[in-house]
């Protein structure tokens, strides 16, 4: 079997307050912002790596598709509240500096740069939505 030429070019993440995440990822992150489509809180708001105009984050309301019933929304929001809905996973060459910059600027710190049992070293966060952010630190 040959492989394929694959690209991540985006992955979505809900968001409970969209300006609360707007200011994450812009401010905090330092991604750009690439299409804010919507108002209030439908609002679709797209966000990436500066540098990196292939890859983007897809900042939605949750629970937004039609076919989702009362009960899966409100499941969504409960494990939104806990924290367990969604994750993405980053990578960085200085994990120290990126983790002190990202608690400066008032980023839920989940855990301190750790070295894993599995071969990474990295730290969590949660964005203002309550999304795990785990970021890797390059080998």
């Amino acid at each position: 079997m040959t492989g394929m030429d694959i690209t991540i070019a985006s992955t979505f993440l809900p968001h409970s307050d969209p300006e609360a995440s707007l200011a994450f990822y812009r401010d905090v992150l330092g991604f750009e912002v690439r299409n804010d489509v919507g108002s209030g809180t439908m609002r679709w708001i797209t966000v990436g790596p500066v540098g990196q105009p292939g890859t983007s984050i897809v900042l939605r309301p949750p629970a937004a598709d039609p076919g989702i019933t009362e009960d899966e929304r409100r499941t969504i929001a409960e494990m939104m509240a806990k924290g367990t809905y969604a994750m993405i996973v980053f990578s960085v060459k200085d994990l120290d500096s990126t983790f002190n910059q990202l608690q400066a600027g008032g980023a839920e710190v989940v855990q301190e740069p750790t070295e894993q049992p599995y071969g990474v070293r990295d730290c969590a966060f949660r964005d203002p939505a309550g999304n795990l952010i785990r970021i890797n630190e390059f080998r």
